[in-house]
Formats: structure tokens, sequence, C-alpha cells
């Protein structure tokens, strides 16, 4: 069922990145159906919005009024509560680590120059819906915006079977969002993006989804900001003699069941473990709710990669710089401490990655198909604009603009150049 490469066979890199570019292939049809959707949304705003969501989910609400919140909210079990107070309060606590402070830097001459950081005034929030609940989602979206001072906080969240999650719901009310509609895929991304008569357009969206979401945030990127290109989920697992098989093949299972699309990948020096895992996975899968998703991503990406050396198995991590990455090891800083592209890196048997999804504190945003290599997970640092603010004594202009006249000239901006020149000629 799962595809398996020998590392230590010289092509194995070649055999690696086709499978991993098979998976993140663009799918041309899909991107002219997301084209057309933006296109008509943008031109025909609410209308067209209404049109698409009654076609791919039947539904006809587009604002979720309070009183429906209120009662979804009634019907929430107290335990699914707790769990969801317990996320926010661990996730609160380490974004708001990540709190900036202005910089100032003054020299000798009295210039000064700042490094101002200003929240952004609105953001709108993707959470999926379509075919499960994410509250956790919620928190991971709307704690940093809120840490950083976002003023305005949209939520998207398209309906499942009609309804609104009452858990997405309740993490919305707990970060202080009031403004949720009921709406999703590609449509509801150009309406936020462009704006609509129902819809204020916001400042910068973020939040995973599907292709067309992901496709629709690329294409409404310079209208607004995005935080990434958040394809499916991914992840990769390095393990050793001393690893237990049975967590690894629970890892790999609690990841593929996310969508069909999602990418599960075992690495180890122990073909022994691989033998064990590939087992254990069949016997899992068999009790899983979700076991046609898990079974079909698993065909589809899943890899089992035999490496004999530690290096090769570092190269090999950096190569796929996955979302990801589960250091299932004895001494797991022998290669934690190498690894420069991952999006999240749990060491040790017991940081399952399953945790880090909810309440470990960190966030479960992530880049995927190998833009850990350029990029980072979501943090309160998204929130926030940088404007710099330069202050120049007389004395200053004086003796750093003749550099600058010297340079302006070189490259042929005279105007620049007699721009400073006016400023510091002599009676």
């Amino acid at each position: 069922m799962i595809k398996y490469i020998n590392c230590n066979k010289k092509n194995y890199l070649n055999k690696l990145k086709y499978y991993l570019s098979k998976r993140s292939s663009v799918d041309i049809k899909k991107l002219k159906i997301v084209d057309k959707i933006i296109n008509d949304v943008k031109k025909n705003g609410d209308k067209a919005l209404a049109k698409y969501e009654k076609k791919f989910t039947n539904n006809s609400v587009i604002k979720v009024d309070n009183n429906v919140i209120k009662k979804l909210i009634k019907t929430l079990k107290p335990e699914v509560k707790r769990a969801i107070d317990f996320s926010y309060n661990r996730i609160i606590k380490f974004h708001s680590k990540q709190k900036v402070s202005n910089i100032i830097f003054k020299d000798y001459l009295k210039n000064q120059i700042k490094y101002k950081y200003v929240p952004l005034d609105s953001v709108g929030i993707y959470v999926p819906g379509g075919n499960a609940s994410f509250p956790s989602t919620v928190l991971m979206n709307a704690i940093p915006a809120k840490i950083a001072g976002v003023r305005r906080i949209a939520m998207i969240n398209p309906a499942k079977n009609g309804n609104q999650s009452p858990g997405v719901l309740y993490a919305a009310k707990k970060c202080g969002i009031k403004e949720i509609y009921s709406i999703g895929g590609a449509q509801s991304i150009a309406a936020i993006a462009f704006g609509t008569k129902k819809i204020k357009k916001v400042d910068k969206i973020i939040g995973p989804g599907n292709i067309y979401v992901a496709n629709a945030k690329k294409k409404v990127f310079g209208e607004v900001g995005i935080d990434m290109i958040a394809g499916p989920s991914e992840i990769t697992i390095v393990g050793d003699r001393y690893s237990n098989p049975e967590w690894i093949a629970a890892d790999l299972i609690g990841q593929a069941e996310h969508d069909t699309d999602s990418q599960c990948i075992l690495i180890s020096k122990n073909i022994k473990l691989i033998s064990r895992v590939k087992k254990h996975i069949i016997d899992q899968l068999n009790s899983l709710p979700r076991k046609k998703i898990a079974e079909e991503s698993l065909k589809k990406n899943g890899l089992f990669l035999y490496s004999n050396s530690d290096k090769k198995i570092i190269e090999t991590i950096n190569f796929i710089a996955p979302e990801h990455l589960e250091l299932n090891l004895k001494n797991y800083n022998k290669i934690g401490n190498k690894i420069k592209h991952a999006g999240s890196i749990c060491l040790g048997k017991y940081s399952a990655m399953a945790i880090t999804d909810y309440n470990a504190g960190s966030n479960h945003i992530l880049p995927t198909n190998s833009t850990a290599k350029f990029s980072s997970g979501l943090s309160v640092y998204d929130f926030y604009k940088r404007i710099s603010l330069i202050n120049l004594s007389k004395k200053g202009i004086e003796t750093i603009g003749e550099q600058v006249i010297n340079l302006a000239n070189y490259e042929g901006l005279v105007g620049h150049a007699r721009s400073v020149e006016v400023r510091i000629r002599r009676k």
C-alpha cells in the first residue's frame, strides 16, 4: 500500500522528488474554476456568492445570527468546552511571548531611525468546515491576531450538513470574534478579499483550506495579504530500533485521516521497524472511522524510506522540508540540531504531533509542500506591519549626504543627488 524507497541507492533523491512533486502538481481545471468564481464574485458580489453557496453546499445563510450562535453553543458538551478552554490558555501563553517592541537607532550626529510595529486593521480567518469541525484552527488563527491588536477579525466557516459547528462557534466567542460567515470555498475568499454589500473586505486572509481555497488565496494576493499557501497536511517521522512501531503507525494514520492528499513519510535505518509499522498500520486502519480517507492518503502519498546513515537522513529531511517532523529517536538531538527546514519539530517519543494540533501551545498552521525552506508557521508577527521612521539632523544630512550624492550620481539618479544637494548647499 505504501511506497518504499531505498535511500542507499544513488538515484533515491530523484525518486523522492518525483513523488513529492506529483502530490503538489497543479490541476489546471481546478484553477480555471477558481478563476471563474473569483471574477464572478468580484463583479456580481452577493448574488454570485449566494449562487455558488447554493450550488456547492446548498447553503442559504451568509452571516450567522447571534441568536443562532448562542443556541448552538448551548448544545456543546461541557468536556468539549473545557478542552477548548484548556487549549486557549496554553496557546495564548506561548504566543504572548511573541509580542514585539519598536526599535530605535541613534547615531552621534543625532540622526534617529525607528522601526514601528503597527497591527493590521482587519483579517479574515478561514476555518475549514465542510468535512469536519475544527475549533482548534479558530484558536490558532485568532489568538495571534488578538495578541497583535487586530481590531476586526472576521471568520469564514462553511457549514457542515447545513449547520455551523457548536465547537467552532464557542472557540470564536472565546476569542472575541463577532463577525461570522457561513460560507466557504473560492467564493468566500473572493467575497472577503474584494468585499460585497453584505461583507466588508479585509486587509489579510489567513487559515488553511482545500485546493480551491488555497488557489483562491493565491489569486487574490495583492488585493489583500495572505499568510501562506497551505496545502494538505504532512508528517515525516524518523524512527530507530528503540521506537514503538504501534505509536509511529498511530501518528502516521493520525495525519493521513486529515485528507486524501495528506502526506505521511517514515524514515529509518532499521528495516525491521519499517516492517512492523506497516503491520500496525493495517491493523489500526480497520477500526478507524475515517478509514477510507486515511487508506487512500497512505496509498497515494505514503512513503517508507530506508537509509543506512544519519547524514543521509538529515539530507533527506531537509530536502523534504516537512510541515511536521517527529524525531522518535533515543538520541534525537544528534539529528535535530542539523535540521534546517521544517514547520515544527517534535522531539522524543512522547512528543506526538497530534498534541501540537491542539494544546501544546505552538501554532498548527504551518508551511507545506517544502515551503518550510523559506517560510515559517503562523505567529503574532504575521499580524503586524513594520513602518520605518527617519529623522535626520542638519549635521546628519550634511555628513552622510555627501556619500548619497556620490552613489546617486553613480546610479544615474541625478534628481536624487540634487534633492540632497539643495539641503546641504552652503550660502
